[in-house]
């Protein structure tokens, strides 16, 4: 009978829809947080099908050149973004950091000239030009904290004075001269085959990662994106860290414009236009929200490669650069877009 089937069914086989549903849960929870995985893996192959140049180690090196210099500026945009901000001014400041650098070291504008030799003063050179991007840094966490300016303008307003003020110090002309020791041993250097950008990168991102993760200075910078004044309420002193978050912002883009000079030996003043745009991009794509108190560094690091990997592949096809930009743009706009479907989905949960 129907009656007594249904109650001697196994337990198991009474759990199964419930178990199953369990099961489909789980899984679409993981497509939903790691697809970004699944959407870097596929450009890769695509790119490898459409070139097989595309897939060689050399062009692979040269993708995690690129996006090392990304990811950098990346951990500290992701910090920005959690606290609830945004850094407009990473590329600018990075070029910035590079020309103070490149100053100090004596490097010439124009067809160049040779920078000093001297170790002490380049050391001297390479800290000054990553504390100046510390300082625009904390110029813009004291507009944000303080004057209440809202981080869109600010870091536009810096974006703009950090990049006239590296032409205004180099005539508009870029510095070259890096001695080749110091190039060859850091901008194009390599330990074990693995380039000494990547792994200065790969350092950033795991000592990002953990203090966001493990450490008081992380569990403020959720709690201001979260819910500033539920974080207000339990004393934490906000304007202060908002001000040491865009510092350590630009103290990475201080870095990153470092690297930049000793890799590429010269300031490159016209070649971090879009740096910005791929840089939140990526953390964006990562998973990071634009409206605070959400996001990862691990993310961050696949959501980098994207922009990196993009930027190469359309290359390799003969795809004109300005195209890159578009592609660029509209995957920042898909990212919010999605992260808005994502809020709201979290909200509906809650």
């Amino acid at each position: 009978m129907t009656g007594t089937s249904t109650t001697n069914m196994p337990d198991a086989e009474l759990q199964s829809p419930s178990g199953s549903g369990r099961a489909r849960r789980l899984i679409g929870n993981a497509v939903s947080e790691y697809w970004i995985i699944l959407v870097l893996a596929a450009l890769v192959v695509g790119f490898s099908v459409l070139s097989p140049s595309f897939a060689t180690v050399f062009n692979f090196k040269n993708i995690l050149d690129d996006a090392s210099l990304l990811l950098i500026m990346g951990v500290g945009q992701t910090y920005v973004m959690i606290s609830g901000g945004i850094d407009l001014s990473i590329g600018s400041v990075l070029v910035f950091a590079g020309v103070v650098a490149g100053k100090m070291m004596g490097l010439g504008a124009g067809l160049g000239a040779p920078g000093t030799s001297n170790p002490v003063l380049i050391t001297l050179a390479l800290i000054v030009g990553v504390l100046s991007g510390g300082a625009w840094g904390a110029l813009n966490g004291a507009l944000v904290a303080f004057a209440k300016i809202p981080p869109l303008i600010v870091t536009l307003g810096t974006l703009g004075m950090a990049f006239g003020l590296a032409q205004i110090i180099t005539g508009g002309d870029d510095l070259s001269g890096v001695s080749a020791t110091l190039s060859n041993d850091i901008g194009l250097g390599t330990v074990l085959g693995v380039p000494i950008l990547v792994i200065i990168a790969a350092v950033a991102a795991i000592v990002g990662g953990v203090f966001l993760a493990w450490s008081r200075f992380g569990t403020y910078t959720y709690a201001i994106g979260s819910n500033p004044e539920a974080a207000r309420r339990v004393a934490i002193p906000i304007n202060r860290h908002i001000i040491k978050v865009y510092i350590l912002q630009g103290l990475l883009a201080g870095l990153a414009g470092i690297l930049s000079l000793l890799h590429f030996t010269t300031t490159t003043i016209d070649s971090h236009g879009q740096d910005e745009l791929a840089v939140i991009a990526g953390v964006v794509l990562g998973g990071t929200s634009l409206f605070g108190g959400y996001g990862s560094i691990v993310k961050t690091v696949v959501g980098i490669l994207i922009p990196a990997v993009l930027a190469s592949g359309l290359v390799i096809i003969n795809v004109q650069p300005f195209w890159q930009t578009v592609v660029t743009g509209a995957i920042l706009i898909l990212a919010v877009y999605f992260d808005q479907l994502k809020r709201k989905t979290r909200a509906r949960g809650t």
